[in-house]
């Protein structure tokens, strides 16, 4: 293979700096055995997490937290402060010290993973997809003037604060070269006959390189993994996230990208793609088992009283582990004092703690289900590990 049919791209000059613009996907890709391996792994591990995954008692459920869990730290990648815990806190109602404005960039992303889950029922991944992701995720929100869903006019860049063109590391096509590779970036996803998560591997480093909106780019280059395993079915339901991979270390993440840009490193970024996903869907696998374990332990402490209404209100908290007693009557219809009565006996059970010092309006959480959600992944650098 020569070097040559390894380049990402050219390079255009515009007077005072140069733009970068993506070659069109598929690359020549050099199918080392090592390369070959980390992606039998990870197609084992990803099988592996959709076959148990799928017969976990209530995996629909459980979506819903480890869906917080990623727009969590794909937000905290862009600087967004908020964690799990207080997400989860405001959406049961509880009071929480945090900015407004980083609870609802972190809620906006919840809002345009699942409007993209529904719309995977009538449109593939492709470009109209990826504005209605923008919009989603700009509402309301900082750089909400940055034109949400619409494709940028103006030349961007990336680099430090205060960095400028002239200063950038990288800087994306000219705004006149972005919706031609936009059209190509689509024909690929639709036509590609490369194994899939190869195939989202090179999407995913084509759609930063294009770097299409003014803000959000990576939001939404991180939403669209998730969305492509749901739409291929690789998965039943998205237990599977990768920004905890990327947030574990962002260095190896920015390098990789880099990698492709400025060598044709494609090699290094698969091997190091492939292995998040082998790296997160056994991340995944074990807190969706731990968490049911959980849950069913405590089910059976709570068996056998003369009313199953705390069960059902356990079955809440696998949803979310903080709950107040007026979101319980309202959730399962019940009577203010019934719903108080049932948190009472989880509380009797060390199941639930008051999270709280108000007297009116008490918030209780399930603390050893919260701990499972927030605990950080173990993982390594994996350029530290595989340079």
């Amino acid at each position: 293979m020569t070097k040559s049919s390894l380049i990402p791209g050219r390079i255009i000059s515009l007077g005072a700096y140069s733009a970068f613009v993506p070659a069109a996907l598929p690359p020549a890709l050099e199918w080392t055995p090592r390369l070959i391996g980390v992606l039998s792994d990870a197609d084992r591990l990803i099988g592996r997490l959709a076959g148990e995954g799928g017969r976990l008692p209530n995996p629909h459920v459980l979506m819903r937290p480890f869906v917080r869990r990623e727009a969590v730290l794909s937000s905290k990648i862009e600087g967004t402060q908020a964690t799990l815990g207080e997400l989860l806190a405001a959406e049961a109602g509880a009071a929480v010290e945090r900015s407004p404005e980083d609870l609802r960039e972190v809620g906006n992303y919840v809002s345009a993973l699942e409007h993209g889950i529904s719309l995977l029922k009538e449109l593939p991944l492709c470009v109209r997809l990826v504005r209605e992701l923008h919009v989603k995720l700009m509402e309301g929100v900082r750089g909400q003037n940055a034109a949400p869903g619409v494709f940028r006019t103006t030349q961007n860049w990336i680099g430090r604060p205060g960095s400028t063109l002239a200063t950038a590391n990288f800087i994306p096509p000219p705004p006149g070269e972005v919706e031609p590779c936009l059209a190509a970036w689509e024909k690929f996803l639709h036509e590609s006959d490369l194994p899939p998560l190869v195939t989202i591997a090179l999407a995913h480093y084509q759609f930063e390189a294009i770097h299409p909106f003014l803000d959000g780019n990576g939001r939404v280059g991180r939403l669209l993994i998730t969305l492509f395993l749901i739409e291929r079915k690789i998965l039943p339901t998205p237990l599977l996230y990768l920004s905890a991979f990327f947030e574990a270390a962002r260095r190896d993440y920015y390098d990789g990208l880099r990698g492709v840009s400025a060598r044709g490193a494609w090699s290094e970024w698969l091997e190091y793609f492939l292995q998040g996903v082998a790296r997160m869907s056994e991340d995944a696998l074990s807190r969706a088992t731990r968490i049911n374990d959980l849950l069913a332990h405590w089910h059976d402490k709570l068996a056998g009283h003369s009313t199953n209404t705390p069960l059902r209100v356990l079955g809440l908290l696998a949803a979310n582990p903080f709950v107040t007693i007026t979101g319980a009557a309202n959730q399962l219809s019940l009577a203010f004092t019934t719903a108080q009565r049932a948190i009472e006996r989880l509380e009797r059970n060390g199941i639930v703690q008051q999270a709280s010092d108000a007297k009116r309006d008490r918030v209780y959480c399930a603390q050893a289900l919260l701990d499972i959600l927030e605990e950080p992944a173990h993982l390594k650098p994996f350029y530290a590990e595989n340079g």
